[in-house]
């Protein structure tokens, strides 16, 4: 028994230095200490007492004065866990009631020894009840017991409690009634109530990086990190976890993730052009003095507002035509004062867009393009941006095909699939606008085949 012993405090010593709270991280558990068992529970005949002898140690318990039980319990889940416990005791009272009677009488086997090998299943309440030092639990499972060299097999059931003192070690007091289904006179093994008290260790989480965190629970489980970001680091210390940080190694802002802002621009240090001076987001962090859209540095005339194809300064005439460039809405173009600099629409330029509207093409019955139009659409817009102040009329015509309702309502929207086109890709709305004259005014017959295509046609009128 010494060396039992000494095999307990070694295993104690270990553990100590390792064991954690048991959950679906840590999920083992070692038990030790000593057991007593009493057949004064067995014996009664009536349920309420069965209870009469419970506290009676002295009378009725046989108690080994040493560490004599062991547990090991795994955790599977949900607060259940599975253990296998063995246990060894000496028999030195047996109580055993005269049949017929409820007279109880303690006799002495003669220091019989106790063997017990058993396996549970365990439900804690601990979570249930929301502590974390009151850890009340239910059992129920199995086993045999010896008691010198006669054996029975046992129905176990029982309830018990572990007080952790830390997040590592707790007392655990256990009672665990073990039910045989032969008749108590002549069982080997009587019905009995085995109780425990011992140490607890649980153990078996890992935590890799050492910060305390387990690697179920860690987020970084190769870095030590802290508490609040879940093991994940912070190397700088301004509050944001390296892996949010756009700048883990110099501490900075929240509102820049994390990176600094030496020259208070709102502009991180890592995307500014100019670290240093105050300036704009739109200027990458660098000041424009004359709004300009072109940097300090790179302006010409930076105290004047001028363009950035001209180096930041004010445009001349490059076109001669007596409207400045800064003016000018067409400044390399000669035009008239009247129309800002550009020229006026003349009569090729219609006949050219309207050699273009009539090649336009619509799926059948539809106001949609089909795909080999897109590049006739592309040429007419580029020619309206040259004439920027000048507004057009875009008029839709169909063949006598349908009825003239049908034919009235597609003619103005496809003017309007047109105007639409033309407006998405950058011509000014209120330069255009469209209608629909349907089979009204057609430009050949509609008897035939190649007058009702030039019917279906699309014109561009230059508004005055």
């Amino acid at each position: 028994m010494k060396q039992l012993n000494k095999l307990f405090v070694a295993a104690l010593m270990v553990l100590g230095l390792n064991a954690n709270a048991q959950d679906d991280n840590n999920p083992w558990a070692i038990s030790f200490g000593a057991n007593a068992t009493s057949t004064r529970f067995g014996a009664a005949s009536e349920f309420g007492d069965q209870f009469g002898g419970y506290f009676k140690v002295k009378e009725n318990w046989n108690v080994l004065p040493s560490v004599s039980y062991l547990r090991l319990s795994r955790y599977v889940g949900n607060d259940f866990s599975v253990d296998l416990t063995g246990s060894v005791s000496e028999i030195e009272k047996l109580v055993t009631r005269t049949p017929g009677t409820q007279d109880y009488m303690v006799t002495n086997p003669g220091n019989l020894t106790y063997y017990g090998l058993d396996a549970n299943m365990n439900y804690s309440f601990m979570r249930m009840i929301g502590t974390s030092w009151f850890d009340p639990s239910l059992h129920l499972g199995g086993g045999y017991t010896w008691i010198d060299d006669k054996g029975n097999g046992t129905l176990n059931g029982g309830a018990g409690v572990t007080l952790w003192f830390t997040e590592k070690v707790g007392l655990t007091l256990r009672s665990t009634y073990k039910h045989t289904f032969e008749d108590q006179a002549e069982a080997n093994v009587p019905r009995h109530i085995q109780h425990f008290a011992g140490i607890t260790f649980k153990f078996g989480g890992k935590d890799t990086d050492n910060d305390g965190i387990y690697d179920k629970k860690d987020a970084c489980p190769e870095v030590a990190g802290l508490v609040e970001f879940l093991g994940c680091p912070d190397s700088d210390s301004d509050g944001i976890e390296d892996k949010k940080d756009d700048c883990p190694n110099e501490a900075g802002l929240a509102e820049l993730n994390g990176c600094p802002d030496s020259d208070g621009d709102g502009i991180a240090d890592k995307d500014d052009n100019c670290p240093e001076i105050a300036g704009l987001a739109s200027m990458n962090g660098c000041p424009d003095s004359d709004s300009d859209g072109i940097t300090d540095a790179s302006d010409k005339c930076p105290n004047v507002a001028g363009p950035k194809a001209n180096g930041g300064c004010p445009w001349p005439d490059a076109d001669k035509d007596g409207v400045l460039d800064k003016d000018d809405l067409c400044p390399d173009v000669k035009g008239t004062k009247a129309n800002r600099g550009c020229p006026e629409v003349s009569d090729d330029v219609m006949k050219q867009l309207n050699d273009y509207a009539r090649t336009i093409l619509f799926n059948s019955g539809k106001s949609s393009f089909k795909e080999e139009t897109l590049a006739v659409l592309e040429n007419m817009k580029t020619i309206f941006k040259e004439y920027p102040l000048a507004k057009f009329s875009i008029e839709g015509h169909t063949d006598s095909d349908g009825s003239k309702k049908l034919n009235q309502k597609l003619s103005e929207e496809r003017a309007a699939a047109v105007v639409s086109f033309l407006v998405e890709h950058g011509i000014a709305k209120d330069r255009l606008t469209s209608v629909g004259f349907g089979e009204e005014s057609p430009i050949a017959s509609n008897k035939t085949k190649a007058g009702k295509a030039q019917n279906r046609r699309v014109e561009v009128k230059l508004k005055k």
